[in-house]
């Protein structure tokens, strides 16, 4: 890791800081229907936010959670997010940049914002599921031709034609695999879960077959012993609508992240 990488992982940090605040708001606008283009303003009084109160987490801290005009509470959520976004900027930048790799320092660099974008998406969709049992056509279908460009430039770049045909294919894979659990349980799939699965199948199926299989096979891991949790709790029964959304998300970056070498672990178990 040279000092150039670590001042791109430090400028990915502070960039998902920035990144965060946005998401905030798109989490609570888009499920609304409210233009991102509204000026924001305080929920309760309606009063607009002046930019010196909408520095990300330091604001929040600095007026102690509570709106300067009315005194109404702030959600600790905001800054959470942001703060969350920004380690998960810099994470996602450090194992780009520290992966083995032949790419070059343009196609790393469009790889950086393939994987930002992704990790962008992750938390405005894991925020709005969970709260409204929804992922917004408004979101995942652009994730398609955002995410298609840039693979499709990085292969372009780094001459990897195979990765990208892998990513078509996980693309197709993944899509199909979910549009037919729906079909076999309408109740227990929603269809933004069948559209989010192809743009999971991209990123995953671009890094490698074991990241796709892993990353499929994880959702469903995380999201069962979730589950079986909250019935363990008492705090949900066999019927509850739980959403998917963020299982698969989570499941997809074990994938993205874990999944060659946890393929290549279980394959060796089996060739010993």
């Amino acid at each position: 890791m040279t000092p150039l990488d670590i001042f791109l992982i430090v400028v990915a940090g502070v960039f998902g800081l920035l990144i965060g605040s946005f998401l905030n708001v798109v989490a609570y606008r888009v499920p609304a229907g409210i233009p991102l283009t509204r000026e924001s303003r305080c929920p309760h009084c309606d009063q607009p936010v002046r930019p010196w109160q909408n520095v990300p987490v330091l604001s929040w801290l600095f007026l102690r959670g509570r709106c300067v005009s009315c005194g109404a509470s702030i959600s600790p959520r905001y800054p959470v997010v942001e703060a969350v976004t920004a380690v998960a900027f810099a994470a996602v930048t450090w194992w780009v940049l520290a992966a083995p790799s032949t790419a070059g320092a343009a196609g790393t660099a469009v790889l950086v914002v393939a994987y930002l974008y992704l990790g962008a998406i992750s938390v405005v969709l894991t925020l709005i599921d969970l709260d409204t049992h929804r992922l917004p056509n408004a979101i995942v279908l652009p994730s398609y031709v955002v995410g298609g460009i840039l693979l499709t430039l990085a292969s372009a770049l780094t001459g990897d034609w195979a990765a990208l045909l892998r990513g078509a294919i996980g693309l197709a894979a993944l899509y199909l695999f979910y549009f037919v659990l729906r079909l076999v349980r309408p109740d227990g799939m929603g269809g933004g879960d069948v559209k989010l699965a192809g743009v999971l199948g991209l990123y995953l199926g671009y890094v490698g077959w074991g990241a796709l299989i892993v990353g499929a096979f994880a959702a469903f891991v995380i999201g069962g012993v979730y589950g079986v949790a909250l019935m363990a709790l008492r705090r949900a029964g066999r019927k509850t609508a739980i959403p998917f959304g963020p299982w698969m998300i989570l499941g997809a970056w074990v994938g993205l992240i874990a999944g060659e070498p946890i393929a290549r672990w279980y394959v060796g178990l089996f060739t010993q």
